[in-house]
């Protein structure tokens, strides 16, 4: 069992940052891949960022690229999402979320289905005002 609690949310105007937090506690050797996830209301889950805990590769989809930062600390099993110049359309709850599996699906590519993480924070909510 891996428990996630993740913080950092909160509201801000447009162009602002916040940096997000989880910290994962129980087995967390298990954790092949961590993920960052967001739903705003009426829309589908969506990946945000992701990290091989391993490798310390990462990645990001489309709508943070360039804006957002996923990185990690071993040490206090932390996950972290710096996020700036926030939009918006930013404005989701985030979820941090745990997969025993790998990040990668068949020919490496990242594979990153909501489906394949096990274990969910309670999320924390980011607002974004214009």
């Amino acid at each position: 069992q891996v428990q996630l609690v993740e913080s950092g949310g909160g509201s801000v105007q447009a162009g602002g940052s916040l940096r997000l937090s989880c910290v994962a506690s129980g087995y967390t050797d298990s954790s092949n891949c961590m993920g960052w996830f967001r739903q705003a209301p009426g829309k589908e889950r969506e990946v945000v960022a992701a990290i091989a805990t391993r490798a310390g590769s990462t990645y990001y989809a489309d709508a943070g690229k360039g804006r957002f930062t996923l990185s990690q600390d071993n040490a206090k099993n932390t996950v972290y999402l710096q996020m700036n110049s926030l939009k918006p359309e930013d404005t989701a709850m985030y979820y941090c979320a745990a997969a025993s599996q790998i990040c990668y699906g068949p020919g490496g590519t990242w594979y990153l289905l909501a489906g394949k993480f096990t274990y969910w924070g309670q999320g924390t909510q980011v607002t974004v005002s214009s």
